[in-house]
């Protein structure tokens, strides 16, 4: 039975992640940064085994190493998010390049023959030109935002400890990935707003530019992904995991009012865009798919499950009460 290692467990994907192995057989360890914030997870709790890891400490490090002798480690703790990286641009290339090199540093010493799959971002590729499309992992790197380029260091970082070193290191550029239990992207913002209207605790759905048109895999969807690479892939390569296809977030919003149980009134607030926003993002799955991956989850089921999901968790908020 494998001991598997998720940093990062207690996020969205890391969550679906641990349910995956779980169903599996695998021995699951998992890293989180605060045991209370630990809600994606409290329905597999008990499951696996919770390590406290704060990523910005060396030592803590070859701690979660020597406690779960991990035969994969699947590397998805960071600073995930574009907006606060504006905020905090030190902090989040602290978190997520020197992060990743004390995990790397760690594994190199303690666990040699791990598989480890770095999750890297397709806000790497950043700036790209109409004749790019759709982006291929041989594309240009121009971030266009701190995160961006805290994502280029963790995936130059994973590159260069393979080839020093020859761990078993392969790399995984995301592009948008949404589902139940995400937060904090279009898809979310807009199946929670709709849900917090039908609930009665807001009379309005704020929205930013729905002009924009991204490539967006269902979460499920993308840790089938994660598996398949990590027992697939060769070490030292990347991989763009999405979907192929563009959608434009306007249209992405149709669709959820059309499930929306009452009539919903719409204001828009520019102000709410990102300081650099790419018009057009889509990618080209090409080499996930020649490891035998394919996106089975139509947009439409994600985002009716992203809308049953914010609607039960308004109700099970309101019985706490």
């Amino acid at each position: 039975m494998s001991n598997i290692l998720i940093t990062g467990c207690g996020g969205f994907i890391g969550s679906h992640l641990a349910e995956l192995m779980l169903n599996k057989g695998c021995n699951v360890y998992g890293t989180i940064f605060d045991f209370d914030g630990a809600k994606n997870i409290s329905h597999i709790r008990d499951k696996i085994t919770l390590l406290n890891w704060d990523m910005k400490d060396k030592s803590q490090s070859e701690h979660i190493l020597q406690q779960s002798k991990p035969d994969v480690i699947f590397h998805l703790a960071a600073q995930s998010f574009v907006i606060p990286s504006w905020e905090d641009p030190e902090g989040t290339l602290k978190t997520n390049i020197f992060g990743t090199m004390y995990l790397l540093d760690a594994a190199r010493k303690l666990a040699p023959n791990a598989t480890i799959c770095v999750a890297c971002s397709s806000a790497e590729y950043g700036f790209v030109e109409s004749d790019e499309i759709p982006i291929s992992e041989f594309n240009p790197l121009r971030p266009s935002s701190p995160y961006a380029l805290s994502k280029i260091g963790q995936d130059m970082l994973s590159y260069l400890y393979w080839k020093a070193y020859g761990m078993k290191i392969k790399r995984m550029r995301f592009f948008n990935t949404t589902g139940p239990r995400k937060t904090f992207d279009a898809c979310s913002d807009f199946a929670r707003g709709i849900a917090e209207i039908e609930a009665g605790r807001k009379s309005t759905l704020k929205i930013g530019n729905l002009d924009g048109i991204r490539d967006i895999t269902d979460v499920r969807d993308t840790v089938r992904a994660i598996d398949i690479l990590a027992e697939n892939a060769p070490a030292g390569e990347v991989y763009n995991i999405c979907t192929g296809m563009g959608h434009r977030v306007g249209d992405l919003l149709d669709i959820l009012l059309k499930m929306a149980k009452t009539g919903i009134n719409v204001t828009v607030e520019p102000d709410t865009r990102r300081k650099i926003d790419d018009p057009i993002f889509i990618g080209d799955n090409t080499k996930m798919s020649k490891l035998g991956w394919k996106p089975e989850i139509p947009i439409e089921k994600t985002l009716s499950d992203m809308l049953h999901y914010w609607r039960a968790e308004l109700a099970y908020s309101s019985t706490m009460k």
